[in-house]
C-alpha cells in the first residue's frame, strides 16, 4: 500500500495511512521507512528524507545500507555532492559496509561535473572498501576520461573492465566509439563497432549518430551514407541528430543537393528542423556564393516560426561580405540590431574583412569605431586585418596609429601585426624601415616566423642585395624554418 502511494507521489495519503496504522497499534518498520525515504529522495525532497531518517532512529530502528544509498542517490541527483559525501561518512561511521549502489551515484555526479580527479578518487575508494565496480562504475569513469581528452586512460579502464570479467554494453561501446571519433581515428571506431556487434550488443540510435558524426567529420561521406542505409534497414529510426549530422557533413563537402534531399527527408519523417538545421544549410549555400538560396531558407525558417539567432545573422553577413556585397550585408546588420540581437566579435571582424575585400579601407576603419561604440571590443584579429589593409594601400602612418591604438586598449601586437608592416616595407624595397620593424619585434619578445624571413629575403633579392638575402636565409635555417628557395 505504502509503496503504491509513493510511486504515485501521494505522500499526503501516506501520512494519513500512517496515522491509521498507529491508531491500530501497528508501527512502520525499516522496509516501510526505506520505501518512503527512497521515494522522497527520488523526488528531490531531501528535507523530508532526512526527517524520516531521524524519525526512524527515534523509534529505535536502525537505518541500513539501502537507507543511506537512497539518500546519497537523491542528493547526487540534485547536485548536492558534498552533502552526499557527508552521508557516506556517517554511514561508514556507524559500521555499515558500502556497495556499488553507494558509490555509483557519487561517481556519476563527479563525472557529470567532468571532475576527473574526483571520479578517479571515488573509484579507487570503492576498490579500497572491497567493492566490485559494475558496468555503471566503469562506464562513468570511461566516459569522463574520454570526454576530457584522456582517451588513453579511458582505454585503460576498458581493459580493467574486461579483466574483471564484465561484458561491455551498448553504452560503454558507444563511449569508446565517440572517443576514437573525437581523436580522428574513425577506422578504430569502426573496429569497436564490429566487436560490439560480434558480442551481441545492439547498436541504438545514439551509437549510429556517434559513428555518423565521426564519418562526416572525417569526410567519409560514402561510408556515412552506407551506415545510414544500414541503420534504416535494421529498423533503427533516424532522429533529428542523425539527419542534422548528415546535412552538416554534406554542406561542408559542398554537396548542397544531397543536403537539401536529407532536409526534405527530415520533414517527411515528421522531424522538425530547428535554427541549427537552417543555419547549417544557409552556411553551406553562403560558402558557395549562392546567397539567393540562403535567403530563401531564411524566409522558410521565419515562416515556420523559427527565430534567427546571432549565428543566423552572422552567416548571412559573412556570405555577403565574402562577395563584397556590403550594402546587402548591412541590411542584414540593421535587421539584426532592430531585433535586439547583439553582434559578436566574429561578426564584426567579418565586416571589416568584407570592406577590405571591397577595397574600402576607410569604411573598415569607420566600422572599427562603430563596433567599439556598440560595446564590442576589438581583438588582435580586428586590428591586424585593418593594419594589413592600410599597409596594402601604402598608408604606413595609419597602420602605426592603429598599432598605438591597439596597445592603448591593452592588446599586444603579435607576429602577424609586425609581419604585415614589415612585409609592406619589403615589397616597397624599404629595407632600412623593415630592419627597424624587425628589431622592434625582437626587442618586444616576439620571435620572427617563416613569413618574416621570407619577406626579408624577398625584399633584399628585389634590390639585388644577395649577401643580406643569404644572411637571412641562413638565420632562417638555424631557427628551424624551411625556406622557399626560389630566389
Amino acid at each position: 500500500m505504502v509503496n503504491a502511494l509513493c510511486k504515485d507521489g501521494k505522500f499526503h495519503k501516506v501520512k494519513a495511512f500512517f496515522s491509521q496504522m498507529e491508531a491500530k497499534g501497528v508501527f512502520p518498520d525499516v522496509v516501510t521507512y526505506n520505501t518512503l525515504i527512497n521515494a522522497h529522495s527520488l523526488m528531490g525532497n531531501e528535507s523530508e528524507a532526512f526527517e524520516l531518517l531521524n524519525s526512524m532512529r527515534g523509534l529505535g530502528l536502525k537505518p541500513g545500507v539501502y537507507t543511506y544509498n537512497a539518500i546519497i542517490n537523491g542528493l547526487c541527483k540534485k547536485g548536492m555532492y558534498e552533502r552526499a559525501r557527508g552521508v557516506l561518512d556517517e554511514m561508514l561511521g556507524v559500521g555499515l559496509s558500502p556497495d556499488a549502489a553507494t558509490f555509483n551515484p557519487l561517481l556519476v555526479e563527479s563525472c557529470r561535473k567532468d571532475d576527473v580527479r574526483e571520479a578517479e578518487r571515488v573509484f579507487d575508494e570503492m576498490l579500497g572498501y572491497g567493492v566490485v565496480p559494475d558496468l555503471i562504475s566503469f562506464g562513468s569513469v570511461i566516459g569522463v576520461f574520454s570526454r576530457n581528452g584522456c582517451f588513453d586512460r579511458a582505454l585503460e579502464y576498458f581493459r580493467k573492465l574486461k579483466g574483471a570479467g564484465l561484458v561491455a554494453d551498448t553504452v560503454i561501446y558507444t563511449i569508446l566509439i565517440d572517443g576514437y571519433c573525437r581523436n580522428g581515428n574513425v577506422a578504430e571506431a569502426l573496429n569497436v563497432r564490429n566487436e560490439m556487434v560480434a558480442r551481441g550488443c545492439v547498436m541504438d540510435v545514439v551509437t549510429y549518430n556517434t559513428l555518423l558524426n565521426g564519418l562526416c567529420k572525417g569526410k567519409m561521406l560514402g561510408d556515412a551514407d552506407e551506415l545510414f542505409r544500414e541503420m534504416v534497414e535494421r529498423g533503427v529510426f533516424p532522429d533529428y541528430y542523425t539527419l542534422t549530422t548528415l546535412i552538416r557533413g554534406y554542406c561542408k563537402d559542398g554537396n548542397m543537393n544531397r543536403a537539401l534531399g536529407l532536409f526534405e527527408s527530415m520533414t517527411q519523417r515528421s522531424l522538425k528542423p530547428d535554427v541549427v538545421t537552417y543555419n547549417t544549410l544557409m552556411d553551406g549555400f553562403c560558402k558557395i556564393g549562392e546567397m539567393e538560396r540562403a535567403k530563401e531558407l531564411w524566409g522558410d525558417m521565419v515562416s515556420r516560426g523559427i527565430l534567427p539567432n546571432y549565428v543566423s545573422f552572422s552567416i548571412l553577413i559573412n556570405g555577403f561580405c565574402s562577395l563584397g556585397l556590403m550594402g546587402e550585408a548591412f541590411r542584414v546588420w540593421d535587421d539584426m540590431m532592430e531585433k535586439g540581437v547583439r553582434p559578436t566579435l566574429v561578426t564584426c571582424n567579418t565586416v571589416i574583412k568584407g570592406f577590405l575585400r571591397a577595397g574600402n579601407v576607410s569604411k573598415a576603419s569607420e566600422f572599427l569605431n562603430k563596433m567599439i561604440m556598440e560595446g564590442v571590443s576589438p581583438d588582435c584579429i580586428s586590428y591586424n586585418t585593418l593594419i594589413n589593409g592600410f599597409v596594402k594601400e601604402e598608408n604606413f602612418d595609419r597602420a602605426f596609429v592603429l598599432v598605438n591604438s591597439m596597445e592603448e586598449r591593452g592588446l599586444v601586437p603579435d607576429v602577424v601585426t609586425y609581419n604585415a608592416i614589415l612585409g609592406g616595407y619589403c615589397r616597397q624595397g624599404r629595407m632600412h624601415e623593415a630592419e627597424m620593424v624587425l628589431r622592434k619585434m625582437i626587442d618586444s619578445g616576439i620571435n620572427p616566423d617563416r613569413a618574416t624571413y621570407t619577406a626579408m629575403i624577398n625584399g633584399h633579392v628585389s634590390l639585388d642585395n644577395l649577401k643580406e638575402a643569404f644572411r637571412f636565409h641562413d638565420e632562417m635555417l638555424q631557427r628551424g624554418f624551411v625556406p622557399d628557395d626560389k630566389f
